[in-house]
């Protein structure tokens, strides 16, 4: 059996016969030390909010869901601790009464030094 020969259109690597030291990695940034792209940051990250509210934000919130031939369900939660849930027709009409009058009587928006002063 003789070695078949070898194709001109393939590149073998030739196999080196003795050991040698294996090349050394440039050297890395040092710990703290910027790294170019990153210190010149995002451009909208800079600018100050464009969205800035009028002081104003949700307390509570009424969830109802009244698919076409199926059965409602609703859910009322607020940030006082408040959460409940009516499943039928009437029960739902019920949680919506209930929720319109709880936001007169919830802590978390009735002003609580107006009401030890009266």
């Amino acid at each position: 059996m003789s070695t078949p020969p070898r194709s001109a259109l393939k590149s073998l690597p030739v196999t080196p016969t003795a050991p040698r030291a294996a090349a050394q990695a440039a050297p890395g940034p040092a710990v703290g030390e910027s790294k170019g792209a990153a210190r010149k940051g995002v451009p909208s990250a800079l600018r100050p909010d464009q969205h800035q509210g009028d002081g104003r934000f949700p307390v509570a919130w009424l969830c109802i869901c009244a698919p076409r031939g199926a059965v409602s369900t609703a859910t009322s939660k607020c940030l006082c601790g408040r959460d409940r849930s009516a499943v039928g027709h009437t029960k739902v009409l019920a949680l919506i009464d209930d929720h319109t009058a709880h936001r007169d009587a919830c802590p978390l928006r009735t002003n609580q030094e107006g009401r030890q002063a009266a």
